[in-house]
This record gives C-alpha cells, structure tokens and sequence, in this order.
C-alpha cells in the first residue's frame, strides 16, 4: 500500500479528482481537507488556500493515479508525491484489494 499526497486549488477541485480516481478504480480511497500553503511561484511568495488529497492504493496503481490528476489538474505543475506505507491492518488491506482494480 502506498499513500500519493497531492494538493488542489479549491474544493471543487479535489471532489472532483477523488470521484474520478475512486470511480476509475485505482484507488480504494482518497481524504480531502483545507489547508494554507505557503510558496514561491514565478518568483512571487505566495500564501493560499488549497485543499489536501490522501490517495490510498496499491503501487501498482501509482501511474494512473498520477496521469490522471496530470490530465485534469488545473495547476501546470501539481505535486504527485508517494509515500510507502510499511504496515496496513488486514481488514482494511483486505477490503481494499476488492475495491482497487
């Protein structure tokens, strides 16, 4: 099991990809939730309100989750940044393998 963290620029957004990426069935779940992120873009320092996605799949999933948010992203540059999850309960990886594709 991996978990893909990626960002959004409002609500919308994320609903959207988390439908799209849970109806596709590469990932058994997505979480959602505001945050404020603080960067530098085109050489501006920029504080914004984004919304969080927590991706949960399989590594096997990992490059359609990450063509998919690069096809319908609004950001020209989105963050797909995976992390390896070391122990999963069984029940929770169990349902999780019926529901990913």
């Amino acid at each position: 099991m991996v978990f893909i963290y990626s960002t959004c620029e409002g609500v919308e957004e994320a609903r959207k990809l988390a439908k799209l990426i849970v109806e596709r069935k590469i990932a058994a779940c997505v979480n959602t939730w505001p945050i404020e992120s603080c960067y530098t873009w085109e050489g501006k320092m920029k504080c914004e309100n984004e919304y969080a996605l927590l991706i949960k799949t399989n590594e096997s999933k990992v490059q359609d989750v990450e063509d998919l948010i690069q096809q319908n992203h609004s950001y020209s540059t989105p963050l797909v940044a995976v992390v390896d999850v070391r122990r999963v309960n069984r029940a929770y990886k169990e349902w999780m393998t019926t529901v990913v594709g």
